[in-house]
């Protein structure tokens, strides 16, 4: 079955919108799987596949695939997360816009080893600067999956931002050399006429109990003391930065949403809903007999703003039959769905072998949706 085919008048049409299985699939990859598996069951059905993102790996895969005119652009030599360099890519838009996306090259998959303390997001602004520099008066920065918790202090370094400690020395590289700022400076930075918004569907303040030390730093492999330590170096970076640290959003990829507010007056845009807009998403929705979506892990934070949450909520409000594939399951998501975890029997011959299991669920939903489109499958 080749993507996109019309289906026949007996058979369904069916949208086929995931994000990345972060660490084991892209959104394209376990979207061609899902339709494989799909296919094998019924093949004269008419798939349509589309790779989503909120502003974490894959966003510019998703936003190139969407809008005509996109351009990759490679810089090589970017500081990755642990100070080694890597290969940075920005998006060029018709119109002067840049889309950046951090988790390309200050994401976790990048660390050998889990480092809290010391990730950087330098990286992050040696590509801005890349994109300003080749003439984009305009930047759309996606935030997620960050490696660091260093409030994008490394970003805005390298758009020329300058921060000393109480002796007038550089601050080390991560978040826990914020604990030691004793002067900021902004007025040096790169302009960006047209502005930045960050894309994110984070809204957690920069500190405190729901703040990006506390949420996402065990994620990057902080203890309960590094957290702390974390935490106190955002509140130290806050108070002479001058933003309000509990704006929603501040606390998206380790503060990287709370620095670039503070430089820059960044403004917060969902990048679900951004990204759903580009791709035409609640028009396709509307033409399809079944939406399947999936994501790494469905939790309870899946349906407060991430691209899944967004994706089954959209399908609901057009009338539409949806299902769920996710690597696990941790919450109800109210409609069919099926964890990989438990179709291979664990979690780790899930991940070691992604695709054949996607491949398998996608096959399980076309065995239970096949009953026609007007009846109800369940799971």
């Amino acid at each position: 079955m080749k993507e996109d085919q019309e289906p026949t008048s007996s058979s369904l049409r069916v949208l086929i919108a995931p994000d990345s299985f972060k660490g084991t699939l892209t959104a394209h990859e376990a979207a061609v799987a899902i339709a494989q598996g799909w296919a094998s069951v019924r093949p004269s059905d008419g798939l349509e596949l589309v790779p989503l993102a909120d502003g974490g790996e894959g966003t510019l895969d998703a936003i190139e695939a969407a809008v005509p005119g996109a351009a990759r652009r490679r810089i090589e030599g970017a500081t990755g997360p642990d100070g080694r360099p890597r290969r940075g890519e920005w998006l060029k838009l018709p119109g002067g816009v840049a889309v950046v996306e951090l988790a390309q090259i200050a994401g976790l998959p990048f660390m050998d080893e889990l480092a809290p303390l010391t990730a950087t997001t330098r990286g992050v602004g040696e590509i801005v600067r890349a994109a300003v520099e080749d003439g984009a008066h305009e930047v759309w920065l996606a935030l997620g999956g960050s490696a660091s918790t260093d409030g994008g202090l490394g970003a805005l370094r390298a758009l020329g931002a300058v921060a000393r400690d109480s002796e007038g020395r550089d601050l080390p590289e991560g978040g826990a050399g914020l604990k030691e700022v004793a002067s900021l400076d902004f007025t040096g930075m790169l302009p960006v006429p047209g502005g930045i918004t960050l894309l994110s569907d984070v809204t957690a303040p920069l500190t405190g109990p729901r703040g990006a030390a506390a949420v996402f730093g065990p994620q990057k492999g902080a203890s309960p003391e590094q957290v702390e330590i974390l935490d106190q170096a955002l509140t130290s970076f806050a108070r002479l930065a001058g933003h309000h640290p509990d704006a929603p959003g501040a606390g998206a990829a380790g503060g990287a949403g709370y620095g670039f507010m503070a430089a820059y007056g960044a403004t917060v845009d969902s990048g679900a809903d951004r990204i759903a807009e580009l791709v035409q998403l609640d028009r396709r929705i509307r033409r399809a007999d079944v939406v399947i979506t999936g994501e790494g892990s469905f939790d309870g934070q899946s349906r407060t703003g991430k691209l899944v949450g967004n994706v089954l909520q959209r399908t609901a409000e057009a009338g539409v039959r949806s299902a769920l594939i996710a690597g696990r399951l941790r919450a109800d998501p109210g409609t069919w769905a099926l964890g990989l975890d438990e179709l291979a029997g664990h979690s780790r011959t899930a991940m070691n072998e992604p695709v054949r299991w996607a491949a398998a669920a996608g096959k399980r939903a076309a065995e239970s949706f096949g009953t026609g489109p007007g009846k109800t499958a369940s799971s």
